[in-house]
């Protein structure tokens, strides 16, 4: 058990300290294969839980551990409260890998705080947004936002909603009758060719370009877009939208900032076999001349804070902060302003975020709108369920399928 714990440090240590996305950790972790599910299940479960994790630790302990204690403190609770682990292995393990990273000196803690965990009768505070903010590991400021939106007990079904479902789109092929080839037990969506899955393994038919991996929101939003021969996707990588947009879309040029985002574009290019994509390296909130009402359509999938992603990206409701979110929001009006000018007279801007926070949403078109007199809010319908809002819809976690994501569409009027 030794190991197990060791390579959940490893990963865990990596997003609490370096602030490394989830993902990315377990992919630049050298781990034991043969403890691969259990490793990944932990750190996942660890961090999706890490607001409770936290709690337990302030209500035990006299004052907070250092970072490497409070890591190994949280893979230990995690796995006698929700992995039915033994206490007494797990506080055994825990004490030899603080020995292990030299923290010696902090064993007899770890000891007495396991110890005293097992028994513990923990009480959540009265405060209701403080409460959910513990029960659901979304931060505070967020969880006030959805509060003073949605009102306690829908935000805290929105927060509590199960994960999303694993999401397949096909193209050129009956997706159907391919998935009922593999045995797989899968559900329809309100969209053609579209299915969802409670589990699937990936099969050589996806290097292929048979299938892809898209979220059942973000294809709700690409098929809000009205067809037209040329459209900008703005904040493009890695290329989801752009490839199903490409089918509805004479050509599609796709920018991202930075270098190795757009090769990942290429790649999914090249995977799916299309070839009216242009990807390129731009940086959308600097304006360029050039590109001067040259669209028919803009799509600005802006930067965001994620939170409507959070089911399938653990690391987003750690490392988002108030005041990160309030640089996103001045970033994202930036961008929208900038891209705005490359649209024709009578072409529709498209504004999207996989955020459930109304201040990136709303809020952002708002401030956009009192800023550019020449667009006009247009009407977004969608088959997927979402909510009506002032400037668009809301697609929510808990009656969209299990993640967040928002549309708004302007039409640019003169």
């Amino acid at each position: 058990m030794v190991n197990w714990f060791y390579d959940c440090y490893s990963i865990l240590n990596k997003v609490y300290s370096d602030k490394a996305f989830f993902k990315q950790a377990l992919s630049d972790t050298v781990i034991e294969e043969k403890n691969r599910p259990l490793t990944v299940k932990t750190c996942y479960g660890v961090l999706e839980r890490d607001g409770e994790l936290s709690y337990y630790i302030k209500q035990i302990a006299d004052k907070s551990p250092k970072l490497v204690i409070r890591t190994i403190l949280k893979i230990s609770m995690y796995a006698i409260k929700y992995l039915d682990k033994h206490g007494y292995a797990v506080t055994k393990n825990a004490v030899e890998l603080t020995k292990k990273l030299g923290k010696a000196g902090m064993s007899g803690f770890v000891n007495a705080f396991l110890r005293k965990f097992i028994d513990y009768k923990f009480t959540l505070p009265k405060d209701e947004e403080l409460r959910l903010s513990i029960k659901t590991s979304y931060p505070l400021f967020a969880v006030k936002q959805m509060v003073e939106k949605y009102g306690i007990s829908r935000a805290e079904k929105i927060l509590s909603a199960p994960h999303a479902d694993i999401c397949l789109s096909f193209y050129d092929t009956d997706g159907k009758a391919y998935l009922e080839s593999q045995n797989s037990e899968f559900e329809s969506t309100p969209f053609e060719n579209v299915y969802t899955l409670k589990k699937f393994t990936r099969t050589p038919e996806y290097d292929d370009g048979v299938y892809t991996y898209q979220a059942l929101g973000s294809v709700a939003i690409c098929e809000a877009v009205t067809p037209c021969e040329s459209l900008l996707d703005c904040c493009s990588a890695p290329g989801g939208k752009a490839i199903r947009l490409s089918h509805k879309c004479g050509s599609v040029t796709s920018w991202d900032i930075h270098e190795h985002r757009v090769e990942l574009i290429e790649s999914y290019k090249t995977r799916m076999h299309v070839t009216n994509v242009k990807a390129s390296v731009k940086d959308a909130k600097v304006y360029d001349e050039e590109f001067k009402e040259s669209f028919d359509a803009v799509l600005c999938d802006a930067p965001c804070s994620g939170l409507g992603v959070a089911g399938d990206n653990p690391d987003i409701k750690i490392n988002r902060t108030e005041e990160s979110v309030k640089e996103l929001i001045e970033e994202q009006l930036q961008i929208l302003t900038t891209v705005s000018k490359y649209l024709k007279k009578g072409g529709c801007l498209y504004y999207s975020t996989c955020s459930i926070l109304p201040c990136e949403n709303d809020g952002t078109i708002e401030r956009f709108l009192e800023l550019n007199k020449d667009f006009a809010v247009e009407r977004v319908t969608s088959p997927l369920n979402g909510e009506s809002t002032l400037y668009g819809v809301q697609f929510l976690p808990d009656i969209s399928g299990g993640n967040g994501f928002y549309l708004s569409k302007l039409k640019k009027v003169r």
